[in-house]
């Protein structure tokens, strides 16, 4: 069961996730145009067909130039970031102790992690090509999922009956609903972020621009984190390239972030999640120390759907409570 479990949780994941961004268009396509099921099905995997073949078409080779220039330049992008490194230690001296120690356990993991990169090359090669394979069951999960979404509910909720039947259908609806505005809100704010940045990024004339603006993109999917996650690696290449440069990076980022937090992500999402910053932090990080950036990237869905039933629960219990309170009033009354 295990080995079953694992085999298929990485296309299961990444059918449903396309599911929830391309079943609004099904919606309308079944509503409004009043196609069939199987019609609108059809229509929806050409035009993903199409989109995948544009982006390889357009971008693909964009970013096979920029991924293969990196790897020439690493060595010589590494010396570079060490050497701006060893002038910042020049001044350690002047710090604190604790301070002092920090940075070199910093530095220490830095050439480690920088290490790994290399060694490990061949197994992550390896292990892209087994995902590859596994890719495939991806679209089979999705036509599935958008054929019969609509008798998941009657055939989880058909074993039981009157009020624990109802409360099956509601718990399933607030997490289809959860789901679904986290899914849809999330990937839109970041294709928004990313083309932000993507801009940003070309004006000033940064290196490996349309690869740091989709590693912008794919972070900015991790809440209040993600961020940071992103200009991390492009501050780094501007100092590299040009230390003015990190100043302008710094500065698309904030204010495409302002942007993001002010503008784009409260009309888009509002409060979906209603979550307080610290418990995404505390989730986020360990999810993280659990099972690396694949975690990293559920997590705060994957709480969001324990809140959702927990909360589901509580207030089934609640109304329990409450007409049993109400019967043994009702038997004191008589």
């Amino acid at each position: 069961i295990i080995i079953i479990v694992k085999s298929i949780i990485l296309p299961l994941l990444l059918g449903g996730f396309l599911y929830y961004i391309v079943v609004p268009f099904q919606d309308k396509l079944e509503e409004k145009r009043h196609l069939k099921r199987w019609q609108s099905v059809t229509l929806i995997m050409i035009a993903l067909c199409l989109i995948i073949g544009l982006l390889f078409s357009f971008v693909g080779p964009i970013v096979s130039k920029q991924t293969n220039n990196f790897i020439h330049n690493y060595p010589a992008i590494q010396r570079e970031f060490q050497s701006y490194v060893s002038l910042a230690l020049d001044q350690r001296d002047k710090l604190p102790e604790n301070v002092k120690d920090g940075i070199n356990n910093g530095i220490e993991k830095l050439n480690e992690y920088s290490g790994k990169i290399v060694t490990n090359a061949f197994s992550f090669i390896t292990q892209f090509i087994s995902t590859l394979f596994l890719l495939i069951l991806v679209p089979f999960f999705l036509i599935y999922m958008l054929k019969d979404h609509d008798r998941f509910v009657p055939f989880v909720s058909a074993p039981f009956t009157g009020k624990r039947k109802v409360f099956v259908v509601n718990l399933f609806k607030d997490i289809d609903k959860t789901l679904r505005s986290y899914i849809q809100g999330q990937v839109t704010v970041s294709i928004i972020l990313g083309l932000l940045l993507l801009a940003g990024y070309l004006v000033i004339g940064l290196d490996y621009a349309v690869i740091l603006a989709m590693w912008g993109m794919v972070t900015n999917l991790i809440p209040f984190l993600g961020p940071y996650m992103a200009v991390i690696p492009a501050i780094i290449i501007a100092l590299i390239q040009d230390p003015v440069m990190a100043i302008y990076v710094i500065i698309i980022m904030f204010v495409a972030q302002q942007l993001e937090g002010n503008v784009i992500t409260p009309n888009i999402m509002g409060k979906t999640l209603n979550m307080h910053p610290l418990t995404i932090i505390t989730v986020i990080l360990a999810a993280g120390n659990l099972g690396g950036f694949f975690a990293i990237l559920v997590a705060v869905p994957t709480y969001a759907v324990l809140k959702t039933i927990v909360r589901n629960f509580y207030m089934h219990r609640q109304e329990i409570t409450s007409e049993a309170n109400k019967i043994v009033k009702e038997r004191h009354m008589r």
